[in-house]
């Protein structure tokens, strides 16, 4: 009996981006493909996050080059607006095919 994983399986798994298996950081980048661009606020309530950990997770995204931050200033109120980059919007369709190639391999 055969017990090595199907290549395509491994392939999946080794497509997966270590950055985008958090759900908070998938997520936004989700909502981010579907947007121009989207405020913190915006963000916090459609992953219904904390200000802190959603600060943290945007933060890496950012770190990894995959969102831009722009802060300004709407009613004299502090506003970020964060978007996606031509890189995160790689990281997020490599990752996705990877994620397909895995549910692929999947028997039922």
């Amino acid at each position: 009996m055969d017990e090595s994983p199907p290549s395509s399986a491994l392939s999946g798994l080794n497509g997966l981006d270590a950055i985008l298996q958090h759900r908070s950081r998938l997520g936004a980048l989700v909502l981010l493909s579907t947007a121009e661009n989207m405020s913190f606020s915006r963000l916090k309530t459609l992953l219904d996050e904390t200000d802190g950990n959603l600060g943290a997770q945007l933060r890496k995204l950012e770190e990894a080059g995959y969102l831009s931050a722009k802060k300004e200033f709407v009613d004299r109120k502090p506003v970020t607006w964060y978007s996606m980059t031509k890189a995160g919007r790689a990281a997020l369709s490599a990752h996705l095919r990877a994620m397909e190639s895995l549910i692929k391999t999947v028997k039922n």
